[in-house]
Formats: C-alpha cells, sequence, structure tokens
C-alpha cells in the first residue's frame, strides 16, 4: 500500500521563538557572570540544532488545546538536549571534536570547563522549566510535576541511565532486545518527555498524556535507528559530526544487527505506530505527523 503523501510543515517560527527563549534565559542566569564554565554553557545553548524536542514540546502542546506561548517551557527541554550533547562529546565518552558544524565545547573551553558546564545545565533546565510552566498559568503543584518528568528523563532512568548501557555494551554483541532498551533509555527518554510534558502543559486528558508518551517513545526508538544509518551511509559534513564512530567504537546498531533496510523497516513501523496511537485519539495534528516521519526522513 502506498504511503500518504504528508505536507511539509515549516517549524521556521518555532524555532525562531525557541532561539528567543534560550537568549532570554541567558540574560537572565548567564549576563554579569565571568568565568569559563559560563562561557562554555552559552557556547552549548548558541549551537544551531534542529530542535526537535523543543518543537515537540509545542506541537504536543497545541495539539491538547494549549493557547498560550510554550516557548520557554520548550527552551528548557532544549537545554537538557544541549546538556547532554556536551558530555556525550567528552573524550571519556564519545570522543568528539565535532557537533553541530563546529567544535565541541571540550574542545573550545577545555574538558574541565565542559564536564562543569553539563553538570550546570540541568538545575537551570529545571529552574527554566518550573518558571516557564508558572508564566504558563500552571499551578506550582503542575508545575513541579513537569520537571519531575524532566529530571525523570535526564538521569539514572533516562539519559543517563542509557548512556552507562551504551558505554558497557562497547565491543560487545547485542540483541535487538538489549539494543532497544538503550535507547529507549538513551535517546527515547527524552523526546517521550517532551511530549508528555507539552500535554502536561495544557492540562492534557491522563488517555491522552500516555498517548503523546508512547508516540515519543517510538519516535525516539525510530530517531536512533536513522542515526545509526546515517552514522555509516552520510558524511561528516552531512551530519555536521564525525560519521562512522559506530564502527570505531564496535557498537551494536540496527544496520550490523538488521542490516540498512531491516533497520529502515524498523524505523517506519515505529513511525506508523505513534502516529496511529495519536489518530486513535483525534489528536494526530499535521505538525505531529509531520515530525514523526520526519524523524526517518531526515539527512543529519
Amino acid at each position: 500500500m502506498t504511503e500518504p503523501v504528508v505536507a511539509p510543515v515549516d517549524f521556521g517560527a518555532d524555532r525562531t521563538t525557541v532561539g528567543r527563549a534560550l537568549e532570554a534565559l541567558m540574560v537572565r542566569t548567564l549576563d554579569g557572570r565571568d568565568g569559563v564554565v559560563y562561557e562554555a554553557i552559552r557556547y552549548a545553548l548558541e549551537g544551531e540544532g534542529k530542535r526537535l524536542r523543543a518543537i515537540l514540546v509545542m506541537s504536543a502542546y497545541r495539539a491538547a488545546g494549549g493557547r498560550g506561548d510554550a516557548s520557554h517551557l520548550a527552551a528548557a527541554v532544549e537545554v537538557v538536549h544541549a546538556y547532554s550533547l556536551v558530555h556525550d562529546d567528552l573524550p571519556c565518552m564519545d570522543d568528539d571534536d565535532m557537533r553541530r558544524g563546529r567544535p565541541t565545547v571540550h574542545v573550545v573551553h577545555g574538558v574541565g570547563a565542559a564536564t562543569a558546564a553539563g553538570m550546570a545545565m540541568v538545575p537551570l533546565a529545571a529552574r527554566a522549566a518550573y518558571e516557564a510552566a508558572i508564566g504558563l498559568g500552571l499551578t506550582p503543584e503542575e508545575s513541579l510535576a513537569i520537571v519531575h518528568v524532566l529530571m525523570r528523563a535526564s538521569g539514572a532512568g533516562g539519559m543517563i541511565g542509557g548512556q552507562l548501557l551504551d558505554l558497557e555494551a562497547e565491543g560487545k554483541s547485542l540483541s535487538l532486545e538489549e539494543l532497544e532498551r538503550i535507547h529507549r533509555l538513551k535517546t527515547g527518554a527524552l523526546i517521550e518527555a517532551a511530549m508528555r510534558i507539552g500535554g502536561l502543559a495544557a492540562r492534557a486528558p491522563e488517555g491522552l498524556l500516555e498517548a503523546f508518551g508512547t508516540y515519543g517513545a517510538s519516535i525516539g526508538l525510530a530517531f536512533q535507528i536513522a542515526d545509526d544509518v546515517l552514522d555509516i551511509t552520510a558524511t561528516t559534513d552531512q551530519l555536521g559530526k564525525t560519521a562512522g564512530k559506530d564502527v570505531e567504537y564496535r557498537k551494536s546498531t540496527y544496520p550490523a544487527l538488521l542490516g540498512v533496510a531491516g533497520a529502515k523497516s524498523r524505523a517506519e513501523a515505529l513511525v506508523q505506530e505513534a502516529c496511529q496511537g495519536l489518530q486513535a485519539h483525534g489528536a494526530l495534528t499535521p505538525e505531529l505527523d509531520f515530525l514523526a516521519r520526519f524523524v526517518v526522513a531526515r539527512r543529519s
């Protein structure tokens, strides 16, 4: 059966508003503070990116009926993502010197400053998320629930736990189940959290929040599969980071387990699963439909 053609959606305005929210956050928290750690934080947050997680927050918020400006809440999620990239690139982790087409934070500011900057960005994100939720008219209890979701996705039950499992798995042959466990934590947890946070901010009912969570978890895993494929099919210039790192570190990947065609097929199945879940709740907006398909169709 032929897949329906999904009209492209322009998220330029969302990227702009998130960029402004990040700049406002930096002005509030970093301006007037001297030191290499503050410089490293600013450098990390100024890097150009897809802003996928931030856009998912805003798209979920709108899909659940939100009518305010969720860009500051989206920016808080982007801070967590930026922190994860700073630490992923460290010599003790993936040891990468390029990210988003420019030198990584530790290359520019040193390993110590990059490590400290990443650590400082987590409480910065928590504070930003709480203040943004209050600014949207949520109660302190509702705002704390959003911070809880964000911090859980950032910690041992999410990205950090997944990163540890990923490091332990280097040079080992993993089963598909083991590989998916790693990446549901390392990559999928924050993408799932972005969807849940958008829904919570709009006071979505529990059923819709669960559908948002399923959508986020599914496209988060599809995102990682696409990353694995791109690592062996795209160039460093196309990716904006060093290509071929998975082979260099002898990592188990989806193409290694399933072949490139099989990996792509698995990613497409996850996208279908994500979209069908939202469709059942009448919440599959053109934005969320496009974002799910973009995750596997992207070239970087």
